[in-house]
């Protein structure tokens, strides 16, 4: 019997973490229910509790299993203009909801792994876009990235990917990929002016952008942070204000408007009868209270605080920081700063990329026992040749469960880097193979090392030249740049020295 050594022990040890990783803990393939990936933020269902990410697990008492028994229990509810009691059940609460109509949510089956796949294998669409006319610095880049971002929650768009993106040139992209949108949906969200108003009642105080707001506090402690944490009996709350600077005629109107107002007294101090709401594109994204010293001054600068909510102290002050710096984006501009264009739009069909992973597993299995059938005529060895089957297959576990624990997105190019590192390994172990078996007069281990300073050569070589395309085609390569880098990484560092060992012990 083979003795498992330190590194091959150290092998599945990790692939154990990996497979926890891709399926979790309790294996999602064996939970029920369907998972919300989109709820419109004004609705009644997401007023009541109910939110992007949750795990409906029964709907009126009925067990909810897959997405067709959701679909069954609502469409059979909702028959009159009545409002109907619908009680909807989650992992963790009980939501009961009075209306006429079904939730405004969106459901689908719990995925059966961690992994995430790109709009290349889920299907959707992505727009590679830039300013028209102007190259924009990174900061301007990173603002446009947050007032895109902020105007696509509104409409609560689920699978969304946006980032800033650069190319070898240094020229800066945003990158927009937003699964099951056709390019007409994207167009027309990016087209959208996205105005933003702040009102009081039904009057408007301001709007976003340069006209009404001067400025707005941000990375500075004397006038933007969190300022308490405290426990409260459903977990940690943490609060944070930050002050925004209006122009004269928008500091006058908010005075005419605040002057008309009553103060309620409440235990969380003196406040104005009415709160100031903030639009876009004519939805609520947030209420503020306004504070008595308000009424009728005419002041330019306004102070304006929230707070974030968490299970600890620490996921609290990560989400008032979240809080904080999503209203400081809408309020230093709501609308587009720049006329955008678009460079180029794409779209796939979710029906090919699933067609796509079929074909794409068939061939690469195939592939693999071939291989594995020429090495076993090559060395005449069973167990040299279920060895390397046994690395290669761990290789890949390895990657995807890297992806899943980074959340990276697998696309068509990433699951080419996964082939191209499937090659990369067979490659080495061939030479470990070859090594092994030469008649010189080293000892095994001498020959299994000059084995390992040709896989190292061939690794520092890959690495760099991998690297530049981290930036190429304006960062549309990374996929395969990153995927195949983690390959040969866990190739050299963790799975070809196990296979070293697993051929020392086959030959010893």
């Amino acid at each position: 019997m083979m003795k498992l050594t330190w590194r091959i022990w150290i092998l599945i040890i990790i692939l154990v973490m990996s497979l926890i990783s891709i399926f979790g803990i309790p294996p999602t393939f064996m939970q029920k229910g369907v998972i919300i990936t989109s709820i419109d933020s004004n609705s009644t269902a997401f007023i009541q509790g109910l939110k992007q990410g949750q795990v409906i697990t029964g709907v009126d008492g009925e067990d909810i299993n897959n997405l067709e028994d959701y679909t069954r229990i609502i469409q059979g509810k909702y028959l009159t203009d009545e409002n109907v009691k619908t009680i909807i059940n989650t992992k963790d609460s009980e939501i009961i909801l009075f209306t006429n109509s079904a939730p405004e949510i969106i459901v689908t089956d719990i995925p059966k792994t961690n992994i995430k796949t790109g709009l290349d294998l889920a299907g959707g669409s992505r727009a590679l876009i830039q300013a028209k006319d102007k190259d924009l610095s990174t900061e301007e880049l990173r603002d446009l990235v947050d007032v895109i971002r902020n105007r696509l929650n509104v409409y609560g768009i689920a699978d969304m990917n946006i980032k800033a993106i650069t190319d070898l040139s240094g020229k800066n992209y945003m990158l927009i990929e937003i699964a099951g949108a056709t390019p007409k949906d994207l167009e027309e969200l990016i087209s959208k002016q996205g105005k933003f108003e702040a009102k009081i009642g039904n009057e408007t105080v301001f709007v976003g952008g340069d006209k009404d707001i001067s400025s707005v506090c941000r990375n500075d402690a004397r006038c933007a942070g969190i300022e308490t944490c405290q426990q409260s009996n459903e977990g940690y709350f943490c609060n944070f204000r930050f002050t925004i600077y209006l122009s004269e005629n928008a500091a006058t109107k908010h005075a005419e408007i605040t002057d008309k107002l009553k103060v309620n007294s409440s235990t969380q101090g003196n406040y104005l009868e009415k709160p100031l709401d903030l639009y876009l594109d004519n939805n609520l994204v947030d209420t503020l209270l306004i504070s008595e010293g308000l009424k009728g001054t005419v002041t330019t600068q306004i102070s304006i605080s929230g707070s974030g909510t968490g299970a600890d102290q620490s996921e609290a002050y990560d989400a008032a920081n979240v809080n904080m710096h999503k209203l400081q984006t809408i309020l230093i501009t709501g609308s587009l700063p720049y006329e955008l264009e678009i460079i180029k739009l794409d779209t796939i069909s979710p029906l090919l990329g699933k067609e796509f992973i079929r074909s794409i597993l068939f061939a690469g299995l195939a592939a693999i026992l071939a291989v594995a059938l020429v090495i076993f005529i090559r060395y005449k060895n069973f167990k040299s040749s279920m060895a390397l089957l046994m690395t290669v297959f761990s290789e890949i576990i390895i990657i995807l469960g890297i992806a899943s624990f980074i959340e990276w997105n697998l696309d068509l190019l990433s699951i080419a880097g996964i082939l191209a590192t499937i090659g990369t390994g067979i490659d080495s172990q061939i030479i470990i193979l070859d090594e092994s078996k030469q008649k010189e007069s080293l000892s095994l281990k001498q020959k299994l090392k000059r084995a390992f300073s040709i896989i190292l050569g061939a690794y520092f070589t890959a690495v760099v030249a991998l690297l530049p395309l981290l930036w190429a085609g304006a960062g549309l390569l990374k996929g395969f740049a990153i995927t195949t880098m983690i390959g040969v990484t866990v190739g050299v560092l963790i799975t070809r020295p196990a296979f070293s060992d697993m051929i020392k012990g086959i030959n010893e």
